[in-house]
This record gives structure tokens, C-alpha cells and sequence, in this order.
């Protein structure tokens, strides 16, 4: 991708807008935790809906900062592979050649 950065910089790549019609058990996954959340939102009430509503909420947050770890993780460990493929030229054994 020519301009990389600067598509970045921009917002033109977004690693989030992704879609799982390839994974067809993700998406068999992800609808039936609509459903469920769904039914359950429908059907519960008082004091256990709330405590369901916090558990969801809760469990977004979680997620969505567990997502956000792997990214940077991620993101650091392909730096690291870049840094050691053009800077880094030892080796753990020698080269012969070179003597």
C-alpha cells in the first residue's frame, strides 16, 4: 500500500472493519449471543435485568480492552520482526565466509 502512513494518520485504515462471512462458526457464535442477550434483556426484570445489563456491560469493557492489548502487542511484535530483519545482523553462529 503506497502512502501507508499517511493513510493512517488520516483514519483511511481502519484494522476494526472486518467482517467474520468467512468465519461461519464465529458468526453461528456471534448470533446466538444476540439472541440470547436479546432474550434475556426481553425477559428478565427488576434487580436480575440490571445485574444482566452490568454483566454485558462489564464484559464489553473487558473485551474491548483485551482487543486493544492484543492490537498494541501485536503491533510491537511486528515492529520487533521488522527491527531485527534490517538492523539487527547477528546470528548464532559465524559466518566463515567472512574470516
Amino acid at each position: 500500500m503506497l502512502k501507508f502512513i499517511e493513510e493512517f494518520y488520516y483514519g483511511n485504515l481502519d484494522p476494526q472493519a472486518r467482517s467474520t462471512k468467512q468465519n461461519k462458526t464465529v458468526q453461528k457464535q456471534m448470533e446466538i449471543l444476540m439472541l440470547n442477550e436479546d432474550y434475556l434483556t426481553e425477559n428478565l426484570s427488576g434487580e436480575s435485568k440490571k445485574k444482566f445489563l452490568e454483566f454485558s456491560n462489564a464484559w464489553s469493557v473487558v473485551n474491548g480492552e483485551s482487543n486493544l492489548d492484543s492490537f498494541i502487542m501485536g503491533f510491537r511484535l511486528g515492529a520487533q520482526f521488522t527491527y531485527d530483519t534490517f538492523v539487527n545482523d547477528e546470528a548464532p553462529f559465524m559466518d566463515l565466509l567472512k574470516e
